[in-house]
């Protein structure tokens, strides 16, 4: 079998009711971050910036992978841990397509491996609320 028949990924897409201009600033500047996703050290848009995501569980390294303002940004999501259950090392993608009405956002953490189920689930969930969350912040901005 291959490494990528053996992981699997979450996945979430919302049509969001804003332009993708507006979208990116959401996903990139770090004080917009920490509203609707983490805390977050030293982000900026560049590839191969390193910076963390941090909450009240503990956090994530990341590396910048990919950046095409406006259409995709891709960086690593590491949460290092003894326990092969919890030891996740994943990639998030974002991709942003313009619409009629705004932007589809379409989101893929991939790289859970099977015996993270636990991770798996909680990223599932996770990840609907930032997008609420994201929403949310997006209203509010200028």
């Amino acid at each position: 079998m291959t490494v990528a028949s053996e992981t699997r990924s979450v996945v979430v897409e919302r049509d969001i009711a804003h332009p993708p201009e507006k979208l990116w600033r959401a996903l990139t500047q770090p004080h917009l971050i920490t509203e609707w996703l983490m805390r977050n050290e030293d982000f900026q848009p560049a590839v191969g910036k390193t910076f963390r995501l941090s909450g009240d569980w503990g956090g994530v390294d990341c590396e910048v992978l990919t950046v095409e303002p406006g259409k995709t940004l891709t960086y690593t999501w590491n949460h290092l841990h003894d326990d092969p259950a919890f030891d996740l090392r994943s990639v998030v993608s974002f991709t942003l397509t313009p619409t009629a009405n705004g932007t589809l956002l379409r989101m893929e953490q991939s790289g859970f491996r099977p015996e993270q189920k636990q991770a798996f689930g909680g990223a599932r969930h996770g990840w609907q609320a930032h997008f609420t969350n994201l929403e949310r912040v997006l209203a509010g901005m200028e």
